[in-house]
């Protein structure tokens, strides 16, 4: 961010601080501008030349901090974060520490292409809509992009009429190809037959509808179901989480947005009481068949089922980036202020999304703020995790 001569805030895209840089005004509002990078005519101390060849030849909309070395990225998102709670959230909070991810690099597991005019690959960053064709992405693990490699190379059999396409590496080892869109099923056998790897699960999500796998195996963990794509630092979150409860032996403890269960995993081995819910129907159903029994599971929204859980002691939240339904929030608030609270009264609060956590925590008065951290959980990108650890009285 820098100012016009009028004092206006003006947002640029690649840009790092201390440039010296010609920029041209693209966006105009009331109280800020956007511009894009014309030249650079200095370099702040914080600039690195970008590994990826896509970065700046097909302005890859992806990886928008390549431009940064690894500690000023860091920085910027402990600021994101900060600055969400104070402003937003009315937390008077300084910046939290940042736990580094593992690997900067090939840290993915998995990657979703866009298909238009003949192109697969990603988006591109001033062109959404119009991706560039993909050779290879320095963020995903190479046993995704040799998937790729071998997909690119026999595209012909790919659907006609194809919107997405999915590769992953799942928590197993397996690999799966999903292809998205159109409403005739794919025979993906012939495609099988030319990658000749048994190892990889072949599936078709139509325009309107489930996925259903169409060749390979039929068994182990589902590609539809959610998982964090940098899977070492995502275990790292969960367990800073769980111990940041303290001791859950024999508490009732929500796991709100749980997913297959990972976390209800964790708390159930210390002791806990679990509940989880998820919306999800074949990540609940694949935590039911490979879980602990001692875990309640129960697939719904979460606003809609809260009623039928027992009052907790202890919450997780780790919900999608819309953050808490208001419902879900107001509920929380009333068990953190006594209305039926008892025991810990703790919450772990696992984010992706700065803005919605502040907005989350404002509608929680009654749980003040524990301990603040964030997670670099998808370098080279704007993207920050948050672990926000909560009290009430």
């Amino acid at each position: 961010m820098g100012r016009l001569d009028d004092g206006m805030a003006v947002f640029v895209s690649r840009t790092a601080p201390g440039d010296r840089a010609e920029i041209e005004v693209t966006e105009r509002k009331r109280r800020f501008a956007r511009a894009r990078l014309v030249s650079l005519s200095t370099s702040g101390p914080s600039r690195v030349d970008p590994t990826c060849p896509h970065y700046e030849r097909d302005r890859c909309g992806g990886c928008r901090l390549q431009h940064l070395s690894e500690a000023a990225q860091r920085e910027v998102k402990r600021r994101l974060v900060g600055d969400a709670i104070r402003r937003i959230g009315k937390c008077g909070v300084p910046d939290p520490p940042i736990v580094p991810s593992p690997s900067a690099w090939r840290y993915r597991s998995k990657i979703t292409l866009a298909v238009a005019g003949g192109r697969i690959g990603l988006q591109r960053e001033d062109r959404p809509g119009s991706p560039f064709d993909l050779e290879d992405c320095l963020l995903v693990s190479e046993r995704v992009m040799q998937l790729w490699t071998g997909v690119r190379g026999n595209r012909r059999l790919l659907p006609g009429d194809l919107d997405w396409l999915v590769l992953r590496e799942d928590r197993d080892g397996r690999l799966h190809v999903m292809a998205i869109g159109g409403d005739v099923a794919w025979d993906a056998a012939p495609l099988a037959a030319e990658l000749g790897d048994e190892r990889i699960c072949y599936w078709w999500r139509p325009g309107k509808g489930a996925a259903r796998v169409v060749a390979g195996s039929r068994t182990g963990f589902p590609a539809v179901a959610f998982e964090q794509v940098n899977t070492e630092l995502a275990k790292q979150i969960r367990l800073a989480a769980v111990d940041g409860l303290g001791d859950v032996a024999d508490k009732t403890v929500w796991d709100l947005y749980g997913g297959v269960g990972d976390t209800a995993e964790l708390l159930s081995d210390r002791g806990a009481h679990v509940c989880s819910i998820d919306s999800d129907r074949t990540a609940v159903e694949w935590g039911i068949s490979s879980g602990s029994s001692r875990v309640k599971r129960i697939v719904g929204r979460v606003e809609e089922n809260l009623h039928r859980m027992r009052t907790p002691d202890a919450i997780v939240i780790n919900p999608p980036r819309v953050g808490l339904a208001t419902p879900v929030a107001r509920a929380i608030e009333r068990w953190a202020g006594g209305a039926g609270g008892a025991g810990l009264r703790r919450v772990a609060y696992i984010s992706c999304d700065p803005a919605t956590l502040a907005r989350d925590l404002s509608r929680m008065p009654s749980l003040t703020i524990r301990s603040l951290t964030a997670f670099d959980l998808f370098p080279q990108t704007a993207h920050v995790e948050t672990l926000a650890l909560l009290g009430g009285e």
